[in-house]
């Protein structure tokens, strides 16, 4: 396939979700022009890093005394990393998963564990396809 139609198909696919609001504006700061290999290492380091929280969130969530204050931490660590990035729905479902922790609900915390999980395997699926 020519290099041309490719950069038009990744165009359309991050067009999509930016559409979508999959991703935001800090995306596009991830853009610098002299270095096309440095966003595939920070997507990819978000990626690792964020797959690594969601199983530690997952297990603290598992425990039968919850510790809501590393829960807290590890959403906060995710929501940061998430907004570095530009995954918007990844950040906004850290904000909503807040007040729950904050709430010291387990049951809530794990409906917004799975919101957010779902929000991660999207975009990361959607980023996986736009760094092939």
């Amino acid at each position: 396939m020519p290099a041309a139609e490719l950069r038009s198909q990744l165009n359309t696919r991050v067009s999509y979700m930016y559409a979508m609001g999959i991703l935001d504006e800090y995306y596009q700061e991830l853009q610098p022009p002299q270095d096309e290999g440095f966003v595939p290492e920070v997507i990819n380091m978000f990626l690792h890093q964020a797959d690594m929280m969601l199983n530690d969130i997952t297990s603290l969530l598992n425990l039968p005394v919850v510790d809501f204050e590393m829960v807290g931490e590890l959403v906060h660590q995710l929501k940061e990393y998430s907004g570095s990035v530009g995954a918007r729905k990844v950040n906004l479902a850290c904000v909503h998963f807040q007040q729950f922790y904050e709430g010291k609900s387990k049951e809530r915390c794990l409906m917004a564990l799975n919101v957010l999980r779902n929000e991660f395997y999207d975009v990361r699926d959607r980023l996986q396809t736009i760094m092939q």
